[in-house]
């Protein structure tokens, strides 16, 4: 009797295990995906800043600099198993809880349910892109397209204005939880020697901010264009970064953001290095 609980026991260890082994791959994974994404899309804006650029900086303007690289399409879909990854690991966190203090609770599940959502929509735009089936468009005009279409429904201006406040919220917590260095908690920071740490903290402070400020601004507009009742006036990722040249301080404002997105990038790598999970 004691031998078969102790047989069982150790199988679910194992299994457990070997699920743990599992998560942390496609985390991983994921994060390194999502780098590739920022650091490109961050590269994109500057190039746009000094006037060189040519293509959105969009994750459709990402894939399609990618798909331009040397084995674009074996990078594409790597990219896309990476960020299916990304998907699968927030849907264990959310249906088995989250890494830290209080990680079963609905507080901690819930959000990483949302997030399990957006990389499942992001993993199918871009594993389309590379089976060449779109995916790819404009974010400026699936933003514009998905407004129109909530607007057209009922109480659908309450619902643009209610999802844009809540972008602009979760900017501001971004940015807020960045420039506080919350990020320390997820970190392994046992393994970063004191100039590693240094490095990871100038790219998690001001990727975190930078991208914390795009997301409020991307919510503003949405909020703009529920008040006005104009669809035309929300603005996708692309158009969101343009606006920061329009600004009084020129396109220097959208350099600084751009370069934000480059660090965010390359804090996603160090993330996928480091990040407990």
């Amino acid at each position: 009797m004691n031998a078969r609980v102790l047989a069982h026991a150790g199988r679910g260890r194992a299994r457990r295990a070997a699920n743990g082994s599992t998560a942390e791959g496609a985390a991983r994974a994921g994060l390194t995906a999502r780098g590739v994404i920022y650091l490109l899309v961050g590269v994109l804006a500057l190039q746009i800043a000094f006037g060189t650029g040519d293509r959105q900086a969009d994750r459709g303007g990402a894939l399609a600099e990618l798909a331009d690289k040397p084995f674009g399409a074996v990078l594409l879909w790597a990219l896309g198993i990476g960020l299916v990854g990304m998907a699968l690991w927030r849907l264990s966190e959310a249906l088995f809880g989250v890494t830290g203090k209080d990680g079963r609770t609905a507080r901690k599940r819930l959000p990483a349910a949302a997030r399990c959502v957006f990389y499942a929509f992001v993993a199918y735009s871009v594993l389309a892109f590379a089976a060449g089936s779109g995916g790819g468009g404009s974010s400026d005009r699936q933003s514009r397209d998905v407004t129109a279409k909530v607007m057209e429904m009922p109480a659908g201006q309450w619902l643009v204005g209610l999802a844009g406040t809540g972008v602009v919220v979760a900017g501001v917590v971004i940015a807020v939880q960045a420039l506080r260095r919350s990020y320390h908690k997820k970190l392994k920071l046992g393994e970063l020697n004191p100039r590693t740490r240094r490095l990871v903290d100038v790219a998690g402070v001001g990727g975190g901010a930078a991208r914390g400020i795009v997301f409020a601004v991307a919510g503003g507009f949405a909020v703009r264009a529920a008040v006005d009742y104009e669809p035309d006036k929300t603005k996708g990722l692309d158009d969101t970064l343009r606006s920061f040249a329009d600004t009084p301080l020129g396109p220097w404002l959208l350099v600084l953001v751009a370069a934000g997105l480059v660090l965010f990038g390359v804090f996603s790598f160090a993330l996928a290095r480091w990040r407990r999970v």
